[in-house]
């Protein structure tokens, strides 16, 4: 007989058939005549009762059903008199496939802090919390991918060992074969790379965006969505050293075309999640909802879970441009009364995520984007505006997160990108390929890069990065 999954059965339930089911043991209780076990197999956030009369089987069966173990039951599938549940099975047999001991098993069937959990990456998929979260990860990859194949773009497996540093976002981790204990010196007293692997200094990169303009400007439209890397010592609940880019990449796309692209990308996927993943987004919505009642009022969000997915996707986003979200912000209580950790005080200062959030959640109640930031903030391949002073950047700003979205619309003039490379001391032997695109029919174009884990916060309502990929990378971190 096959396997049925615990989805397809409450999905599509056969009342009084036969079926076969798989999956762990989340809890069991009972008596002398009968047992009660809840069954989990993955598929869903909700279990499956199996009841087991004791009289039909071994005694010593039972002693093996613990929480933690996974069995193969075949029984009737019935409808159940119990408030808690609306199906159940009659175990006609119980197979152990594998014992969990209960006094070693970590994940008892009590409220276990996900600061626990995170000790116990390799099991945490197993409880509730961390099997709707990589369910709705799972959703979200599939809502990416279709929502770029709908819309014409080529996916782009862009290199994860780089000899460039995208935009000096960041320290980057080396990539060498070298002995650690014999690195070869050059007679400048270097270290001689030309004898590495790849005969120069390689690193894992940072961004997939340079070589998916390349792409970008043959194929027209283009993205990239794989793993990006950051040796920054930064231990915070919204930093990762290994985490996931989205990178879209348009020919013939202006400013105001790359921000159309990124707020209906962002409305589509959380959509997609809202209806394809409700009873997931249902759970933590409660979750959240339980968690925060415990908070002072002034520390709990405005909106619940499901409210903030919904404000995002009915809502048109806010545009409004860096000088003016500077003037907003320097006038506003929190900076005139110093609530702010970084006071505003003009032109040319970097908004930190406070006043993002001041922006999205106390002056607009909507999504924010911010265009036309100063040159000397943003990176080196930003298109310069007439006014020599800003670029075409945008910024798009979420609540609770602060900025979800960076991108802009890409120098294609030869002449402006060498200034401002050289402005900025960004090495163009190394990027010569880079600038060659600019000498061989060149044309406007943007792009824009999301973190897919910062996406995944919002949408699940975790509040540490580390919760929403299956194993973090951090400082001092690698477990697993």
């Amino acid at each position: 007989m096959a396997l049925t999954t615990i989805s397809e059965i409450f999905k599509n339930p056969k009342i009084n058939s036969i079926i076969k089911v798989s999956g762990w043991v989340r809890t069991r209780r009972g008596s002398k005549s009968v047992s009660f076990i809840a069954l989990n197999d993955g598929s869903t956030i909700k279990n499956l009762q199996i009841v087991a009369e004791t009289s039909n089987f071994k005694e010593e069966l039972f002693k093996k059903i613990t929480t933690g173990s996974c069995l193969e039951i075949e029984g009737e599938l019935k409808n159940s008199e119990g408030k808690e549940q609306s199906l159940e099975v009659l175990a006609k047999s119980i197979i152990v496939l594998g014992e969990a001991n209960s006094d070693e098993y970590p994940l008892q069937p009590k409220k276990h802090s996900l600061e626990f959990l995170r000790e116990k990456a390799h099991l945490r998929f197993r409880t509730n919390t961390f099997s709707a979260v990589f369910r709705l990860r799972h959703a979200l990859t599939f809502a990416i991918h279709n929502y770029f194949n709908q819309n014409g773009y080529v996916n782009i497996h862009t290199p994860i060992i780089t000899g460039a540093d995208a935009e000096g976002a960041g320290e980057m981790f080396k990539v060498s074969n070298f002995d650690l204990k014999n690195v070869p010196i050059n007679e400048a007293g270097e270290i001689d790379y030309q004898q590495d692997f790849f005969g120069k200094q390689t690193n894992l990169t940072v961004s997939g965006q340079l070589e998916a303009e390349l792409a970008a400007l043959a194929l027209g439209k283009v993205y990239t969505f794989g793993p990006t890397f950051r040796a920054e010592n930064s231990n915070t609940s919204r930093h990762l050293s290994e985490f996931w880019m989205i990178e879209p990449e348009t020919a013939f796309a202006d400013l105001n075309d790359n921000m159309d692209l990124a707020e209906d990308f962002l409305k589509y996927c959380i959509s997609y999640c809202l209806k394809n993943n409700k009873e997931d987004l249902d759970f933590l919505h409660n979750r959240l909802e339980n968690e925060e009642k415990n908070l002072k009022k002034e520390e709990r969000a405005e909106l619940g879970l499901l409210e903030r997915l919904s404000f995002v996707v009915d809502n048109k986003f806010e545009r409004i441009t860096y000088t003016e979200a500077i003037n907003i912000l320097r006038n506003c209580k929190p900076n005139k009364k110093k609530r702010f950790q970084f006071i505003i005080k003009g032109f040319g200062d970097d908004l930190q995520s406070e006043h993002e959030r001041f922006l999205v959640e106390k002056k607009f109640k909507k999504p924010v984007i911010i265009t036309d930031y100063p040159k000397d903030i943003k990176a080196f391949y930003m298109k310069l505006n007439d006014d020599n002073t800003t670029v075409r950047a945008m910024d798009i700003l979420f609540p609770l997160i602060g900025e979800m979205v960076g991108g802009s619309q890409r120098e294609e003039r030869l002449d402006e990108l060498n200034a401002r490379m050289s402005e900025m001391n960004v090495d163009k032997k190394e990027l010569w390929w880079y600038l060659e695109t600019r000498k061989f029919g060149s044309c406007i174009h943007s792009g824009f890069g999301l973190g897919f884990e910062r996406l995944m916060m919002f949408i699940t309502g975790m509040k540490n990065i580390r919760d929403v990929i299956p194993f973090p990378r951090t400082p001092k971190n690698a477990e697993f």
